[in-house]
């Protein structure tokens, strides 16, 4: 999502700290985007229940490799939560 887009200008100007993730590919467009967050420095959340990927063994290795070392991977509820706790 970062690489050759105007997404980090856009982050900066609307003062995002926070970084939400979803869609397909866990293992790929998933992970990357979460390593780039990170190391841009945002805080970064994955809620499990919106990423998927093709086989569910790599799906769940990387969920827990990104828990583990690059996002916060929250169930849906806790996400919606810190939300409306943010408003």
């Amino acid at each position: 999502a970062f690489f050759e887009t105007q997404l980090q200008s856009l982050l900066v100007w609307h003062q995002v700290d926070t970084v939400i993730l979803t869609g397909g590919s866990t293992s790929g467009c998933i992970r990357a985007t979460a390593v780039e967050s990170l190391s841009r420095g945002y805080r970064t959340i994955v809620p499990e229940e919106c990423v998927a990927d093709k086989h569910e063994s790599y799906h769940f290795a990387n969920l827990t490799d990104l828990s583990l070392k690059y996002a916060d991977v929250l169930d849906v509820q806790e996400v919606f939560d810190w939300l409306d706790g943010r408003s």
